[in-house]
């Protein structure tokens, strides 16, 4: 990838202070500078677990963990408050154990005094999605049935920094992952069988979905949302500007974007390097964009039902698909952003469906999640419909959508963990539910595959929180971690795990 190019601005140095009208799009009124902040993504991947990070032009070169953005910066008001300082927004720092409706919430924002402010709303969906941290991992234990795991897995981080904002897990008659916190973003179109949808981010499994809350006929909500409360200046704007190059530019957040797609389905790797390789309007330095910077380029007025579109401005040009269903549809599109879930963390990317995202409910498929929700596919493999809970469809290769500008410069490889700080560390005690830790007996881990033994193997050693088994934190002989140490990091993943101990009691006589 070509990442050092004097050309590049950085979005810091881009911002403009409005005097006049905030009104974006009209001549001779300046546009109002937005930082969209990074995702906190600071590992790479493969297709299936955590790698050192590649050189340019290597396999893998150009993911999220390699380019710089506006990091997330907090700042605790110690009333009650906190200010992000890339935004601009403030937020309420406590969440509410009790779930409200979308009515409720406003109601509850229109009479809030809190930190000296009553100017309180309930955010809309790019303003919530600004505060996911992609350090998180929905988490696995080998206990899990179905699919459903009733108690918090003992690796699970929050999608959500949690040293300056309260965080709960789903309430104990919920499973653990209810944990959707709600927006003032309704989707354009339904979403199951008519339902009207409101999107929400889900921070214990780091995803946006559309909720369907209110059934057709029905005059009252049947889904309620944790809340979050925030205050300032509205965020998530865009200002295109067509160059007549095929590029779109955003005036809005400086980066500048290919005006058409790939016009084909790709897998993750391959999307990384389409983007590495491309030559277009000059230019050399295009890059797969992170979660944040294409959730953000999303119009949510659009849908392939409601506008006959995808989910994005017009002045784009988007790929028309037939869908599992064999209806015209709109792609999902590749971020450079690894989803750390399942029992594989690393195996999967972010993608945001710019058309329905689809599932499989009691044997029919449907958009279950909504035109701009934002999902995750494993990197390889073979498309599948119906994984998990709402029957995702999986289509394992998608389309690309590049972008340059911003903050672009190669981020180091590695740097220091800092445990006394999220994500490294996370306290489960302080979240709703109890999180356990496996306890297995010698004929349990006889029984487990290779896989399932991985999984255990790094859950029990695992001190700081990262998934993966230091020199320090390993409990054997030193030659031993060399011997598994196949990629020669100086850590041990799932992958790398010793197999499964064998049956060493001698047969009976």
């Amino acid at each position: 990838m070509k990442v050092n190019h004097p050309h590049r601005l950085a979005h810091s140095c881009l911002i403009l202070f409005l005097t006049s009208s905030p009104l974006s799009g009209i001549a001779g009124i300046a546009t109002e500078q937005v930082s969209i902040p990074d995702t906190g993504q600071n590992r790479c991947y493969n297709n299936s677990r955590a790698i050192p990070c590649p050189q340019t032009g290597e396999a893998f070169s150009g993911q999220d963990a390699q380019i710089f953005g506006n990091m997330p910066t907090y700042q605790d008001n110690h009333n009650n408050t906190v200010s992000d300082l890339t935004t601009g927004l403030i937020w309420s720092k406590a969440v509410s154990t009790d779930k409200v409706s979308l009515n409720e919430a406003k109601k509850i924002a229109a009479n809030m005094d809190l930190g000296g402010y009553t100017d309180w709303r309930v955010p809309n969906i790019k303003e919530l999605y600004s505060l996911i941290d992609f350090r998180g991992y929905a988490g696995f234990s080998s206990n899990s049935r179905a699919g459903v795991q009733e108690k918090i897995p003992a690796n699970a981080i929050p999608f959500i920094n949690t040293d300056y904002f309260d965080f709960l897990y789903g309430a104990s008659n919920e499973r653990y992952m209810d944990a959707q916190w709600l927006s003032s973003s309704s989707y354009s179109s339904t979403t199951m069988r008519g339902d009207k949808t409101l999107f929400g981010v889900n921070f214990a499994d780091g995803r946006i979905k559309g909720y369907g809350y209110q059934k057709p006929g029905s005059q009252r909500p049947h889904k309620k949302f944790y809340a979050r409360y925030v205050r300032g200046k509205q965020y998530g704007h865009n200002d295109f500007i067509d160059n007549n190059d095929s590029t779109i530019s955003d005036q809005a957040t400086g980066l500048t974007w290919a005006k058409i797609d790939s016009q084909k389905a790709l897998s993750w790797e391959q999307a990384l390097n389409y983007a590495d390789q491309l030559q277009l309007a000059g230019h050399q330095d295009w890059r797969l964009p992170n979660a944040k910077e294409l959730q953000y380029i999303i119009d949510y007025k659009r849908s392939p039902d409601a506008t006959h579109s995808a989910a994005i401005d017009p002045i784009f040009t988007s790929s028309l698909i037939s869908n599992e269903k064999g209806v015209s549809d709109y792609p999902f599109y590749w971020t450079s952003t690894t989803h750390l879930d399942g029992p594989r963390p690393g195996s999967h990317a972010a993608y945001i469906a710019f058309g329905r995202a689809l599932g499989q409910m009691r044997g029919e498929i449907m958009d279950v999640h909504g035109a701009g929700a934002q999902r995750s596919d494993p990197k390889t493999g073979q498309p599948t419909v119906g994984h998990g809970p709402q029957g995702d469809v999986q289509r394992i290769q998608n389309y690309v959508r590049v972008v340059r500008g911003g903050l672009t410069s190669t981020k180091a490889n590695s740097k220091p963990i800092d445990s006394s700080h999220y994500p490294y560390n996370v306290d489960h005690t302080n979240f709703s539910v109890d999180a356990i830790q496996m306890k297995v007996s010698g004929e349990q881990l006889q029984k487990m595959s290779p896989s399932e033994f991985g999984v255990h193997f790094v859950e029990r050693l695992d001190r700081d929180g990262d998934n993966r088994v230091s020199r320090r934190e390993f409990d054997g002989p030193a030659n031993r971690f060399d011997h598994h140490d196949s990629n020669g990091d100086s850590f041990l993943t799932a992958n790398e795990a010793p197999p499964p101990p064998t049956n060493r009691r001698r047969p009976t006589q």
